[in-house]
Formats: structure tokens, sequence, C-alpha cells
């Protein structure tokens, strides 16, 4: 039953994170927001939706491992797997310029996640100054990809906003759908975070451990499914970008959020180990795209060979 509770929970966050998308997109475009806002914001923020409610659920109810290990899994799993799947199915070339800016301010954020654990929590302070840091990065990529509307990340950004299709055709109804979908997602959460505990009981292992794995992984579906679709398409460089934007937004927008909201210890085991996994698994993502400018199946199989160690050591280790 509780194996029902987290695929249900997952198939209802993905579903609410579809609506709430669609509605605020349509209010958006009500309001005259231009594509590229809307594809650096909620885009961005839309795709981040399910680990967010998770994490926040998670602290809520008094499960640190679920909250934090649910954010540090996810940002594993989407470079080791689902980059490295996306670079295996199709190799493609990396604009280094444009890949720069939000590789820095990815291992900037990872670096400040880490920092904030060893002090044994992430406190509203550091919650405050990592909403603080995700909007500034939204400011200055906005204003920056406005003045270059030809460069490969306002295009990428511009592409999302526009791929989005029309919502319904009143305010009443993009507002009725954008609550749905908020409801909705906050339904998932709570079904997702309680099979997590009680499976994490059921098996004799940490919710951490749960967190990491299960959750993070069926959080980070709809990014695996989406960045997979693309590399069959002969766009895998799309993935490299949605990888890049979601873990910033999963540091600095989720983990600074749930902090805010609700202050949660950082687990001894993620600090001692998955942060680290965490850190060199963005660092390989960094050197792999930069020193060659493209990204080949090599290193696509050295990603996922990496995750499936990580998966197999934190399982063995359990």
């Amino acid at each position: 039953m509780d194996w029902l509770s987290i695929a249900g929970g997952l198939v209802v966050l993905t579903l609410g994170a579809e609506i709430l998308i669609r509605g605020s997109t349509a209010l958006a475009r009500r309001f005259g927001v231009s594509d590229l806002l809307i594809g650096l914001t909620l885009v961005g923020f839309g795709t981040s939706t399910p680990e967010l409610v998770s994490s926040i659920q998670a602290a809520l109810v008094g499960s640190p491992g679920v909250a934090v290990g649910n954010v540090v899994g996810s940002n594993i799993a989407n470079i080791l797997l689902i980059l490295g799947l996306s670079v295996f199915i199709a190799p493609f070339d990396v604009e280094r310029k444009a890949f720069m800016r939000d590789g820095a301010v990815v291992l900037i954020a990872t670096l400040a996640a880490i920092a904030v654990s060893m002090t044994g929590e992430f406190g509203r302070v550091a919650g405050a100054a990592f909403l603080a840091a995700i909007a500034a990065y939204i400011t200055y990529a906005f204003i920056t990809e406005r003045k270059a509307p030809d460069s490969p990340q306002a295009e990428l950004h511009a592409a999302e906003g526009a791929a989005l299709p029309a919502g319904p055709k009143s305010a009443t109804l993009d507002i009725a759908v954008a609550i749905g979908g908020l409801l909705l997602l906050v339904a998932g959460a709570k079904f997702l975070v309680t099979g997590a505990i009680n499976v994490a009981s059921a098996l004799g292992v940490s919710e951490t451990i749960i967190g990491l794995t299960i959750v993070a992984i069926g959080t980070s579906l709809p990014e695996l499914v989406t960045s997979a679709m693309a590399a069959l398409r002969g766009k895998s460089a799309l993935a490299l970008g949605n990888v890049v934007g979601s873990n910033i937004y999963n540091l600095f927008g989720i983990l600074g959020a749930t902090a805010l909201i609700h202050p949660v210890a950082a687990p001894a085991e993620i600090v001692a180990f998955d942060n680290w996994v965490m850190l060199a698994a963005t660092i390989l993502m960094i050197l792999f795209a930069t020193t060659r400018r493209r990204l080949n199946r090599l290193e696509g199989a050295v990603m996922v060979a990496g995750y499936v160690a990580y998966i197999g050591w934190t399982v063995i280790n359990a």
C-alpha cells in the first residue's frame, strides 16, 4: 500500500506541475509577460515544483532526510543519470561561452549548499539568502539574454516559453487551473512523503536513503522523459541547459524556500558523503562540457556508470 502511495503521489505531482505551468503561463501571457521571462521563471520553477512541494511537506512533518535528500539526490540524478543518458543517446557540441555563465552559477550554488549543510541546519537566514540568490540569477539572466536575443541561452528560454500551449480564454479559468494544479501538487506531495516515510520504516533504513533514491528519482522523472525525448529527436543540447537550470533552482530555490518556511537539519549522512558526490558530479559535468567543447558517448557512459555505482553504494550501505 505504501508503494502505491509513492507511485500515486508521483503521478499526481507530475500532473499537478503540468496543470500549474499551463494555468500560470496563460495568466502571465494575459499580462503581457514575454516568452523569454516565462521560460526563465515559470518553466524553471514549474518543472521543479514536484521537488519543491515534496521537500516542504517533508520538512513540515519532521523528515529532514527526505527534504534535503530529495534535493541532493535529484541533482546527482540530473547530472549522472539524465544528462548521461541524453549524451549517450545523442552526443552534441557545447556552446562553451553560453554554458560558462550557468555552469559557474551551479557550481557556486553547490558549494553554498555544502557550506550551509556543514553548519548542521538549513535555517531561515540561509533560506532567505538562497532565495535572494535565485532572484538575482533570474534578473541577471533576463537582462543579459534580452540584450542578446540571438544567444543560445536566450533562444532556449524563449523557445521553452513559446512551446507551452495556450491556456483557457478567461482570466478566471486561468486562475482556477493554476489553483487546481497547486492543490494537486500538495496532495501528491502528501502521498509521496507519507509513503516514503512508511517504506523506510518497513525496510528498516533511514528516511535519508529513501529521499536520496526513490523520492529523488521519482521527482526527476519528468526531466528524464523530457531529456530522453529531446535526445531521440536529435536535440540533446537541450538536456544540458535543462539539467543546469534545474540544479540551480533545486539548490537556491527549493532548499531556500524549504528552509525559510520550516528550517531543516542537515542529515549527517548527506554532509559526510552525498554532498561530495553532488560536487564531484557537478565538476565532472563542467569539465566534460568545457574541455573538448563536445559531450560524447564515452562521457555519457562514464556519467551513467557513476550513477549506477552511487546507487549501488547507497543501497549496500543502507
